[in-house]
C-alpha cells in the first residue's frame, strides 16, 4: 500500500501552486495522477501490453470524473475551490468524451497538481484513498 512508501519525489518550493492557472495545474496533476495509477500496477509482473491496457482504463477522464465523485466528500472547501476553478477552465475536450466529464476530470487533476505543489502529505492521503477504491474495484473485476 501507498502509505507505508510514498512514490512522489520530495517538491522543491521552486513553483507556487498560487501563480499557476488551473489548466497548468490540470496538465501537471495529469503526470502526477499517470504516475501513481502507474505505480499501483507495476506489480504482479506483467505483459507490457497488459499493463499499458490497465493504465489506460484508470487514467481515462471517464475514471477520473467517476474518482472525484468519491473524493468529493473528502475535500476540504479550499479544495472543492481548486477542483471548480480547474473543471471551469477546462475546453470541451475530445468529441468521445461528453464535456461535463472532461470538465470534471480536468478539475480533479486541477486538485491533484495543486495538492502536490502545496500538500504532498494530503496528496498521499488522498491517493491512498483513491488507491483502496481502485484496488478494490480491480478485485471485483477479477472476481467475475
Amino acid at each position: 500500500m501507498m502509505a507505508s512508501a510514498p512514490f512522489l519525489p520530495i517538491v522543491s518550493d521552486a513553483i507556487a501552486a498560487q501563480r499557476l492557472s488551473p489548466s497548468a495545474l490540470a496538465y501537471f496533476g495529469d503526470a502526477v495522477y499517470e504516475l501513481f495509477i502507474r505505480f499501483i500496477f507495476l506489480t504482479p509482473p506483467q505483459r507490457i501490453n497488459a499493463y499499458h491496457h490497465q493504465v489506460v482504463a484508470h487514467v481515462r477522464a471517464e475514471s477520473q470524473a467517476r474518482y472525484m465523485d468519491i473524493l468529493w466528500p473528502h475535500c476540504t472547501a479550499a479544495e472543492l475551490t481548486i477542483f471548480r476553478q480547474g473543471r471551469n477552465a477546462a475546453a470541451d475536450g475530445p468529441k468521445r468524451v461528453p464535456a461535463k466529464i472532461y470538465r470534471q476530470a480536468t478539475g480533479f487533476e486541477a486538485l491533484l497538481g495543486y495538492l502536490y505543489l502545496t500538500d504532498p502529505q494530503r496528496l498521499q492521503d488522498v491517493l491512498a484513498l483513491l488507491e483502496q477504491h481502485i484496488r478494490a474495484e480491480v478485485a471485483a473485476a477479477e472476481s467475475l
